[in-house]
């Protein structure tokens, strides 16, 4: 009788006690897992648990009404797209609605609050250069970092705020109002013509009234910087609007101490556009926590090197500039030297969240066009739960019918059959609800579509291996070699269909957006699954039962019954005779 191959599939024969306790080791851990994370149940996704959906309109610049186009909102709902899935929102949709109208539906669950400041905010980044500050309601001040970040100088070419040059090139407490305004209109009509260079606008000489046309801007600003009061958010919130790039500006910001500070910002000098990419970075070298890398391009690179360039050499009133982010000086550091890296590194007070925020917002760049929020609604999840319930009851009844099937066909073997459906289905669960808190996957109705045709793919292979068993049973060898035998064959069908499985929802993954990733996410993870099920569940299992003579002696209940199965006489190796041999001599 023909015997199992040495070597690994005898080693799976005689051990199969190992790979049984490391797939219920695994199952305890996950378990264990999502009782101490407190997320036993997964994440629902906005079409079965509600949520929060936004309205966004785009509002035409003056003059620029032709901006409003089906490119730009289609580019507007990819960025929109990246900004929320940075977030770690993997089930938000953003699609747009008529000509004018982007909607962005947010799962309940998510931080939509922090959607909503992310999603739509243009999130203009621009370098300015310091020309007055002061902390706002009386009393000059040094800036300091900021709670938002500043940045940090590394040999590398890095920008600096340290805390021993907080003096440095700030209005001196002992200079009286009068000398210091006179010191800040001198500069903002320095700064008048911003594409000149510093020698260009020394030679300058303007006409009497362009000279007078700065000297009333500059006065005019000087007079609103006096009374701006950066403590009032109405006031704060409306410091900067309709100012263009181009042009000195009012912000508003806070210190390390939280104080608001006003700041004269003079034009800005480098963009958001320059800023190749940004991420959030726990420094742990040098002590400064989590902090915001950014590259820029090869064009920003050279402004950041002209712009530190002149600050050091005092070109400015200050050697100082404003990092301002939609309006909000985020930091103030000051140069010493030109910086030629090509990189920046923002530091400061940061918390892992509000580094990644800003990162996220650096790194997916500004919108092509400006949006209002037009209305916030709460989405409520009495269809979707209707839905859920209707697909929970169709899953039923499909597990029915196939366990159903399972023991009538296969009678003993539909108890291993329905012990790997069981182990699946504990693994599934246990992921779905870590992967809420870790990649914040919500479980939608297309993800529930996958987990019950998961269910017919981990049947498939099941019977695949069963049927392989049989048919060596048919072909007359005992039960414990035919489970060896068999698995080799049934292991390749089962490889192969669950590598196409898997390839087709990876496809399906990339391509589409939205709810059909939930359906495409949830198929290729338990086709994975299957193949650890069968490989680490099944097959020992069936190996444990082969020992046992209900199945070892062909029990006619366990599936595995010779007579039934119609099985040939036992196999047995025969000789050819030997050729005679010729004893005659010639």
């Amino acid at each position: 009788m023909a015997t199992p191959k040495k070597g690994r599939s005898a080693s799976a024969q005689s051990k199969p006690g190992r790979s049984l306790a490391l797939i219920l080791i695994a199952i305890a851990a996950l378990t264990g897992g999502m009782f101490a994370s407190g997320h036993t149940k997964p994440r629902l996704g906005i079409d079965l648990a509600g949520g929060t959906s936004i309205t966004l309109e785009a509002v035409p610049e003056a003059g620029n009404e032709a901006a409003i186009n089906k490119t730009n909102m289609d580019t507007a709902v990819s960025i929109m797209e990246r900004r929320v899935n940075g977030l770690g929102v993997s089930e938000a949709e953003v699609q747009t609605q008529g000509r004018d109208n982007i909607i962005v539906n947010i799962p309940k669950g998510t931080n939509s609050e922090q959607a909503r400041k992310q999603v739509g905010t243009t999130a203009k980044l621009y370098f300015r250069p310091v020309i007055a500050t002061e902390v706002s309601g009386g009393g000059a001040a040094s800036p300091s970092p900021s709670p938002t970040g500043s940045p940090s100088d590394k040999p590398s070419g890095k920008a600096t705020d340290k805390p021993e040059a907080t003096d440095k090139g700030s209005a001196s407490p002992s200079a009286s109002p009068t000398t210091q305004g006179r010191a800040v209109t001198d500069a903002l009509k320095a700064d008048a013509t911003p594409s000149a260079s510093a020698s260009d606008k020394a030679k300058a000489s303007p006409s009497p009234s362009a000279s007078d046309g700065a000297a009333a801007d500059a006065n005019k600003l000087q007079e609103q910087y006096t009374k701006l009061d950066c403590t009032n958010a109405k006031t704060r919130s409306a410091v900067g609007d309709g100012i263009k790039a181009s042009q000195p500006t009012l912000a508003c910001g806070k210190n390390s101490q939280g104080q608001w500070q006003k700041y004269i910002l003079g034009p800005a000098e480098v963009d958001g556009t320059d800023v190749d990419k940004a991420k959030a970075v726990l420094n742990t070298q040098s002590g400064a926590g989590w902090t915001v890398t950014m590259d820029f391009t090869d064009g920003g690179g050279k402004k950041f090197a002209d712009i530190t360039g002149k600050l050091a050499k005092n070109q400015s009133p200050q050697n100082q500039f404003a990092i301002v982010l939609d309006g909000d000086v985020v930091s103030d550091p000051y140069v010493r030297q030109a910086l030629t890296g090509g990189n920046a590194e923002i530091s400061g007070n940061f918390t892992q969240q509000s580094a990644q925020d800003l990162a996220n917002m650096l790194s997916y760049g500004a919108l092509p066009l400006t949006f209002r929020e037009d209305s916030v609604s709460t989405v409520t999840a009495a269809l979707g739960g209707d839905q859920l319930r209707a697909g929970l009851i169709a899953g039923a009844i499909g597990l029915a019918l196939v366990v159903i099937y399972l023991l009538l066909y296969y009678r003993g073997l539909a108890f291993i059959a329905i012990l790997s459906l069981l182990v699946s289905a504990a693994l599934t669960y246990t992921i779905m609800a870590l992967l809420g808190p870790t990649i914040n996957f919500a479980l939608n109705l297309p993800a529930v579509c996958g987990a019950i045709v998961a269910i017919g793919i981990t049947a498939d292979s099941f019977i695949v291996y069963f049927e392989r068993v049989r048919d060596e049973i048919r072909e007359g060898r005992s039960l414990r070699p035919a489970v060896e035998r068999a698995w080799p064959r049934a292991r390749r069908t089962i490889l192969v269909s669950d590598f196409v499985s898997f390839l087709a929802a990876a496809v399906l993954f990339i391509v589409t957006v939205g709810k059909v990733q939930g359906f495409a996410f949830t198929l290729g993870l338990t086709t994975l699954l299957d193949v650890v099920v069968v490989f680490l569940f099944t097959k020992p299992l069936l190996t444990l039962m082969a020992r046992r003579p209900f199945f070892a002696n062909g029990h006619k209940w366990s599936g595995l019954d010779p007579k039934s199965l119609g099985a040939k006489p036992p196999l047995r190796r025969t000789r050819r005779p030997a050729a005679p041999v010729d004893t005659k001599e010639a």
